[in-house]
C-alpha cells in the first residue's frame, strides 16, 4: 500500500456511542442499589451543613436558622467569645495531646498486626487471631467503659494482681498520667483489628514472585518486609495517615465521655466534651462555632500533610 493511499472505514463497523438514556437503562440496577446509601448521605452528611450558620448568628430557636439575626463583628462575635474564654486553651491542649498520642500509637499498631498476620501460614490460626482482634470494634464504649472501670479500679482485678506482687495500686481514674495511659491503650486496642483490615487487603495484592526472587537472592524475612512488603503498601499507609489527620481534633468523645470524671478533667476535657457542655447550657452558637473550628483545623491538617507527602514522594503518594 502506498503512503498516499487512504483507508476508508464504513460507519457501520465503528462502535456506536451510547446515549445518556441507554447508559442510564444499562446501569439502572446498580443505580437502584446505591440509591439508599446516596439518600442517607444527603440526609445525614449534607443536609445538616446549613446548621453551621448558627456559628455566625445570634441564634434563637423560635426564629430558626434562617430567621435569626447575624452576630456582631460581621458574624465573628461567637468565635471571638469562644477563643477568649479561659477554658478554650486547656481544652484545645488536651484535644491535641490525646489526638496525637492516639495517632502516634494507634496508626502503626494495625500495620504491625497486619504484617504479623501476613506471615502466619496456619490458616485457621490466622483467621482466629484476626477475628479476636476485630471483635472489640463492635463493642460500644458504653459497655467497654463499664468493663474497664471494673477492671482498673483501685480494688479491681488489675490492682489486686499488682498487690500480689507487692506493688502499689494505680489510681487510673483519679491520676492524670495513669488515665491518659489507660485512654490511649484502650483506644488502640479497640481499633487494632478494624484498622488492620485495610492493610491485610493491601498485602493480598503484593506479587508473590517478588518474595521468591528475594529469597533466591538470600534475603531473609526482615529484609523482605522492609524492602518488599512495606514499599508495596506504602500508598495505603500514607493514605490512611493523611485521613487520620482529618480527625486530629476528634479525641474520642464516646470513650472519654463514658470514662472520665471530675478528678481527671484537667487532662480529659476535650473539644467534643466542652462542645457538649455548651449545648447542654443552650449556648448553641458557641457549640456550633467550636465544631466549625474543629472541622476547619482538620481540613488544614489534611491539605498540609497531603502536600508535604506529595513533595517528599515526588507525587508518588497522596490523595489529591
Amino acid at each position: 500500500m502506498k503512503k498516499s493511499d487512504t483507508v476508508v472505514v464504513s460507519d457501520a463497523y465503528l462502535p456506536k456511542k451510547k446515549t445518556f438514556g441507554k447508559k442510564l437503562r444499562a446501569n439502572l440496577p446498580l443505580l437502584i442499589m446505591i440509591l439508599p446509601g446516596f439518600i442517607a448521605l444527603l440526609l445525614f452528611n449534607y443536609k445538616p451543613i446549613y446548621g453551621l450558620l448558627i456559628a455566625f448568628q445570634d441564634y434563637r430557636p423560635r426564629a430558626g436558622v434562617f430567621g435569626s439575626e447575624w452576630a456582631d463583628n460581621f458574624g465573628m462575635a461567637n468565635f471571638m467569645e469562644l477563643f477568649s474564654n479561659y477554658k478554650f486553651g486547656p481544652v484545645l491542649r488536651n484535644t491535641f495531646t490525646i489526638s496525637f498520642l492516639r495517632i502516634i500509637f494507634g496508626w502503626p499498631a494495625p500495620i504491625i498486626l497486619a504484617l504479623l498476620l501476613n506471615e502466619i501460614r496456619c490458616g485457621w490460626f490466622k483467621k482466629l487471631a484476626q477475628t479476636l482482634t476485630y471483635i472489640p470494634h463492635f463493642f460500644s464504649w458504653v459497655i467497654m467503659a463499664g468493663i474497664f472501670k471494673m477492671l482498673f479500679s483501685t480494688v479491681g482485678p488489675f490492682n489486686m494482681i499488682m498487690g500480689m506482687f507487692g506493688l502499689e495500686p494505680i489510681p487510673f481514674f483519679s491520676d492524670n498520667t495513669a488515665f491518659l495511659v489507660l485512654i490511649i491503650a484502650t483506644a488502640v486496642w479497640q481499633g487494632l483489628g478494624s484498622g488492620a483490615i485495610v492493610y491485610i487487603a493491601a498485602l493480598a495484592g503484593v506479587d508473590e514472585s517478588l518474595y521468591e526472587a528475594a529469597y533466591i537472592d538470600g534475603a531473609g524475612k526482615m529484609k523482605q518486609v522492609f524492602h518488599i512488603t512495606i514499599p508495596s503498601i506504602m500508598g495505603t499507609i500514607t493514605t490512611v495517615f493523611i485521613m487520620s489527620l482529618s480527625s486530629v481534633l476528634n479525641a474520642g468523645f464516646d470513650q472519654l465521655f463514658n470514662m472520665y470524671n471530675y478528678s481527671v478533667y484537667e487532662v480529659a476535657d476535650i473539644i467534643d466534651t466542652y462542645s457538649y457542655t455548651l449545648l447542654m447550657r443552650s449556648e448553641w452558637e458557641l457549640g456550633t462555632a467550636l465544631g466549625f473550628f474543629k472541622s476547619v483545623v482538620g481540613l488544614v491538617f489534611v491539605l498540609t500533610s497531603n502536600w508535604i507527602i506529595k513533595k517528599i514522594s515526588k507525587d508518588e503518594y497522596g490523595i489529591l
